[in-house]
């Protein structure tokens, strides 16, 4: 896929999607005022990328699904009875990383349009990991046909292109990396060795997740892990993919925090209780930092301890255990609308010990001096540091208990890299469908007996490209929120 194509289709890829949005909302106008330098543009694509990203992890379908809180009012998203998603909001903060990059290109500066492809990668990924095949590689040529009707491309043919447009950005950012403005750059400060890793550590991300159908993903895997002069990844939390709330307004606020919550939507969001019940058994010291202790115990009738959280689609679930005194939200911490330690991530270092630890324990990959069991306690033992947590894990013999010392399971491994990856973006939700852990319970009003695997396409799709709509039904599968995509077949 040549980037000139890409970058063609998310000039015009707003002219075929609604504005029913479910992502967060875009305000910016990329195209005003009609002269500008990339490093504008450079701030809001990775702050409106990351933003939205992380919303999507705490209020939106991937919450739900991911089961870290639970919604008592049984909207729509804990009950399954999915309506179609508009995806209008992930073109236009791709067609920001467009105007970047051309603003790089006539400016003669190609660190911008390296940078962009991470950028650009990310957001086509998320894209297809949420609906399977989408518009692509036709649509990504509408100025140049006329074409503003693009038909879908199979997950299988985007994945290769994004897998190959990282691999690219990583070349693009050794030879040319330098010259992002420090300031602009709101998550490395322009530092180029850090994008690199970014770019190669979602690789590792991407081929995991769709190792089961694509023949060379561990063979790609192991030449990453084989040479870090090369392809570089992420070594440690100061790697970390991050931007900071600013909490100014909504927009830059925590999805959590006063300005994004209104009326009693505290009292909404209660802490689940597969999150709540598995940091309990493992006397994890994240519990009393995430989650608040029930106002009182006294008179709860199904669950008399200190921290309580809420089943999932359950009949009543604001009278669950006896009412709201005896339930548990979310903690101080994540009520802030500027977090001190918790940022909007993009990627994180655990996740990377995690992916890595996953294929070497299958046996797919090797990695030199390390193995599986370093590799996972790697994961957990930074989710600890980023917390701050790394002493009170230790006094607590956090490691040696029989469930969180390495037994060599995927059940184990997933637990503990769904907990590191607690409101970041969809992941719960994406490593639950493929591989099956943590064990998640319907819940008894769900209006399904199985978890939704994507997003409906938008309905304006039927509306204005209504014969490559129709043809993608053909390839793909009816247009369910239970059709599975390539790489979960």
């Amino acid at each position: 896929m040549k980037r000139s194509n890409i970058l063609y289709y998310l000039l015009t890829a707003i002219t075929f999607t609604a504005c029913t949005k479910d992502f967060e909302e875009i305000n910016s106008n990329p195209n005003s005022p009609a002269e500008t330098r990339p490093e504008y543009h450079l701030t809001a694509a990775i702050t409106q990328t990351a933003y939205a990203y992380a919303e999507n992890g705490f209020a939106r379908r991937p919450a739900a699904l991911g089961r870290y809180i639970t919604l008592i009012r049984n909207n729509d998203y804990e009950l399954f009875r999915w309506t179609s998603v508009d995806w209008s909001d992930i073109y236009q903060r791709a067609m920001i990383v467009k105007t970047m990059q051309q603003e790089g290109e006539g400016t003669g500066q190609p660190a911008y349009i390296a940078a962009g492809n991470v950028l650009l990668a990310f957001n086509m990924a998320y894209l297809t990991d949420l609906y399977g095949d989408v518009p692509y590689s036709k649509a990504l040529q509408s100025v140049e046909s006329g074409n503003i009707k693009p038909a879908y491309d199979r997950q299988e043919d985007i994945y290769k292109s994004l897998l190959t447009l990282l691999k690219d950005a990583n070349t693009q950012l050794k030879n040319a990396g330098n010259g992002l403005n420090t300031s602009a750059d709101a998550m490395f400060k322009g530092d180029a060795l850090k994008w690199r890793k970014l770019a190669n550590s979602l690789r590792l991300r991407l081929l995991l997740r769709c190792s089961k159908h694509y023949a060379a993903a561990f063979t790609d895997m192991q030449e990453i892990l084989d040479n870090k002069a090369e392809f570089p990844i992420m070594e440690s939390n100061a790697d970390n993919t991050e931007v900071a709330y600013l909490g100014v307004k909504k927009d830059d606020s925590w999805a959590g925090g006063p300005l994004n919550m209104i009326d009693n939507d505290f009292l909404k969001t209660k802490a689940s209780k597969e999150l709540v019940d598995i940091l309990t058994e493992r006397n994890d010291p994240r519990l009393e930092l995430w989650i608040a202790p029930v106002s009182s115990r006294e008179g709860a009738t199904i669950d008399k301890n200190l921290y309580v959280g809420i089943p999932h689609a359950y009949t009543n679930p604001a009278d669950y255990n006896g009412g709201e005194t005896h339930q548990s939200t979310l903690s101080s911490y994540f009520r802030t609308d500027k977090p001190a330690t918790f940022k909007a991530s993009l990627m994180l270092y655990a996740e990377v010990c995690f992916i890595i630890a996953e294929a070497v324990q299958q046996g797919k990959v090797t990695m030199t001096g390390s193995d599986a069991a370093t590799m996972y306690k790697n994961g957990i033992a930074a989710s600890m540091e980023y917390y701050g947590l790394t002493s009170e894990a230790a006094k607590r013999d956090y490691y040696n208990q029989a469930s969180v010392k390495y037994d060599g399971t995927l059940q184990q491994l997933i637990t503990q890299k769904w907990i590191a990856m607690t409101f970041r973006g969809a992941e719960g939700w994406f490593d639950y469908r493929r591989t099956g852990y943590p064990a998640f319970k319907v819940g008894p009003m769900a209006f399904q007996p199985t978890f939704p695997v994507r997003y409906a396409w938008p309905t304006s799709e039927q509306d204005v490209n209504l014969d490559n709509y129709k043809a993608a039904i053909k390839v793909f599968g009816a247009d369910d929120i239970n059709t599975k995509m390539w790489y979960l077949q």
